[in-house]
């Protein structure tokens, strides 16, 4: 297929969307511009044979009934790729009654459907249909899973670590996903940076509990390619939640906050940085050895 022949397809399924799901409450398109010239290249009024760079992002929210809860809301968001429906959107799950680790699992098996039925077809109703069938049952089978609660025991709770990530990516262009890794890093209280870009680096440190609730939200997106390079643990003085561990976190941090960390970018799209600057700017936070694990080169 032609990047116009996808195109089509990925206004026509917005277009039916747009009918099923009439209200901003029930389908939001959080990028009207992006829609906008994804319509003028479709009707020609678009001056270049390439695909617009920004990509349809919307909300599709639902509320649904479940025998075990009051009606709950779950919002599908869904990017489409310039490929789609040739290869998958990224669509990802948010249900405020589960567990990050339940909305993992939902998200796994929404994935696994998705790729055994729909490959080559636009597929973002079919997933709505898939959540509304499925997430009872999926509500259900981890009741039914879930441990005996036990009686709090009267032992010292367990020591903390402080961990630093340093994860890795094919790229990371996606604006919804480098607002995520935003939005996620402050939510968690970890500090560190992000990288756009081809390639996509991200080093987040704070409490191993949060690092690796982190990664496990990051790694179920879509990625060509996405690993932890390196990871460092340090165990905390006192207990969690005492204000020694909170001391002693700090003094571990080799950032203050979390920022996106642009160094030069240039390219024909703007995506790759000069890694002589990202060089020095890990040697000024005192890691510059984590460069030659990257790249497999020393810095200069």
């Amino acid at each position: 297929m032609s990047y116009l022949e996808w195109a089509e397809s990925q206004l026509a399924e917005i277009e039916l969307l747009t009918s099923m799901f009439p209200t901003r409450e029930e389908l939001e398109i959080t990028d009207q511009l992006a829609l906008a010239e994804l319509r003028d290249f479709v009707e020609g009024s678009a001056s270049t044979d390439c695909p617009p760079p920004s990509r349809p992002h919307f909300l599709i929210k639902q509320k649904l009934d479940t025998a075990s809860m009051e009606r709950t809301d779950v919002i599908l968001s869904c990017t489409y790729p310039s490929e789609y429906p040739s290869v998958f959107p990224e669509i990802t799950l948010r249900c405020a009654y589960l567990s990050r680790a339940q909305q993992t699992q939902l998200q796994t098996d929404l994935n696994a459907y998705l790729i055994g039925n729909c490959l080559g077809e636009v597929c973002v109703l079919s997933a709505v249909e898939w959540v509304k069938d499925n997430l009872q049952l999926f509500i259900n089978k981890s009741l039914s899973a879930a441990p005996t609660p036990k009686k709090e025991s009267s032992s010292p709770r367990p020591q903390e670590t402080f961990s630093r990530l340093w994860i890795y990516s094919h790229h990371i262009y996606n604006k919804t996903k480098r607002k995520n890794i935003l939005e996620w890093s402050k939510e968690l209280g970890l500090s560190g940076f992000s990288m756009p870009g081809k390639p996509g680096i991200v080093c987040v440190e704070g409490l191993h509990s949060a690092c690796e609730e982190f990664w496990s939200r990051v790694k179920v997106l879509t990625w060509k390619k996405i690993m932890i390079r390196h990871r460092e643990d340090f165990p905390l003085d006192g207990q969690c939640g005492d204000n020694r561990t909170v001391e002693s976190i700090d003094s571990r941090r080799k950032f203050t906050g979390f920022e996106e960390a642009m160094f030069d970018p240039h390219g024909n799209r703007g995506n790759h940085m000069d890694l002589g600057q990202l060089y020095q700017f890990l040697n000024e936070k005192g890691c510059c050895e984590i460069f030659q694990m990257y790249f497999g080169i020393e810095g200069r």
